[in-house]
């Protein structure tokens, strides 16, 4: 991985694109065990559908945890200096997920150079299901 460039840096530049999925009911049923979020909605079929919903769903904090990497990758995880996200849509299961970046702002910290870097995940058919940012010290 290479680190970013501050003197090449400018507000607009788009981060890699990271794809994630598509979301399955394997994927879920791993990550209520890694969690510890047992959540029928997001494991048990029967339970979503008598709750009114089409189907099971992607815990928020899988979808959000993939979100960080498309910053993380590409600035390095020790770089991060701040990172929040609000759900915006679920994240269904058979989703495809791209998550997308962009540097909204460089600024200083004391002595430290920041970027500000706008995130989404969104799904394949355009919807959005996490939107925020992320703060990344550059220098």
């Amino acid at each position: 991985m290479s680190l970013v460039d501050l003197k090449s840096l400018q507000v607009g530049d788009a981060l890699p694109e990271l794809e994630f999925g598509p979301i399955t009911r394997a994927m879920l049923a791993l990550y209520a065990g890694a969690s510890g979020d047992h959540n029928p909605a997001h494991i048990d079929i029967d339970f979503a559908k008598s709750s009114g919903l089409p189907d099971v769903f992607a815990h928020g904090m899988l979808s959000y945890g993939v979100l960080t990497q498309v910053v993380t990758r590409w600035a390095g995880p020790d770089r991060l200096r701040d990172f929040g996200a609000r759900f915006v849509s679920i994240t269904q299961v058979h989703d495809k997920i791209t998550c997308r970046a962009v540097v909204t702002d460089v600024f200083q910290v004391g002595h430290e150079t920041r970027a500000r870097i706008g995130v989404k995940a969104i799904a394949q058919d355009g919807r959005e299901t996490l939107i925020g940012d992320a703060v990344v010290a550059c220098a």
